[in-house]
């Protein structure tokens, strides 16, 4: 399979939106971190500063906000803005959908777990769904995850999962090194009833998602393991315009053949 290198900069996927990139921080209940806590992170980080604090160090909203809107600050990083939202000790932030998990023994649910959100600031729009923005708040959500040990699981909307904080942190600061895509998690994986193996999440890095065909998908655990090289694959190359052949680790002849939609990229053994 071709190789490629994670660091370059990908074109924007017409499906990335910004207001889809919300990274959910998942918080044992009646744990989340309040300002002075936030404070203190902060300071722990070269580059990273609080460069707004509408919430007060008591918890007290100090600009005027719609009754029950959760405390908020904004965090500035290397030059880049986040909003996050859902301080204690105001109220959370509403809980995300999800209906997959990675190294969770169960979903997540809001009698067990708070979510604090964290998203790119208003500021970076339009490019506030680009991948060096992603990358860094992915990597602003590693941080957290090494801060905050109540920091249980953490939620990516476009592919609807829970991901459990020690694979989150492995796996994204492997890639933020220049390792694979993180395929499991920020997008997942799923059955289709006539058999084929499809991603939930790949279009908004891609603007496509992913099927792989019976019968090279009856094995589901291999279909997974392919799935995973393919995500990296189309990550790094920004999507497919046109047919392609591959080979897999295994020596099988593959061929990748986007839809005329060009919003699906179907893969059969050739």
């Amino acid at each position: 399979m071709p190789a490629g290198n994670s660091r370059g900069s990908l074109p924007i996927s017409p499906s990335r939106r910004a207001e889809d990139a919300d990274l959910h921080l998942l918080f044992v209940a009646g744990k989340r971190p309040d300002l002075p806590a936030l404070r203190r992170f902060a300071a722990t980080l070269p580059g990273l500063s609080i460069s707004h604090a509408p919430a007060s160090d008591r918890g007290v909203a100090e600009e005027p906000a719609w009754p029950g809107q959760p405390l908020w600050i904004e965090l500035l990083s290397d030059g880049l803005t986040f909003d996050l939202a859902g301080l204690a000790p105001g109220p959370s932030c509403p809980f995300p959908v999800i209906e997959h998990r990675f190294d969770l023994s169960s979903l997540p649910g809001p009698a067990s777990h708070e979510a604090l959100t964290l998203r790119p600031g208003p500021h970076l729009a339009p490019g506030g769904a680009s991948m060096p923005v992603m990358r860094a708040l992915l990597a602003l959500g590693c941080h957290l995850v090494r801060q905050f040990e109540a920091l249980e699981a953490l939620a990516w909307g476009p592919a609807r999962s829970a991901i459990g904080r020690r694979f989150f942190e492995s796996v994204t600061a492997a890639w933020l090194d220049g390792g694979p895509f993180p395929a499991l998690g920020l997008t997942s994986f799923v059955a289709s009833i006539d058999g084929a193996l499809e991603t939930i999440g790949l279009d908004f890095w891609i603007g496509q998602e992913l099927r792989i065909e019976p019968p090279l998908a009856a094995d589901q655990v291999a279909a997974t393991r392919l799935g995973i090289r393919l995500v990296n694959h189309l990550v790094l190359s920004g999507g497919l315009a046109e047919e392609e052949r591959i080979t897999a680790p295994d020596g099988t002849r593959l061929l990748l053949r986007p839809a005329r939609q060009r919003g699906r990229i179907s893969v059969w053994r050739e």
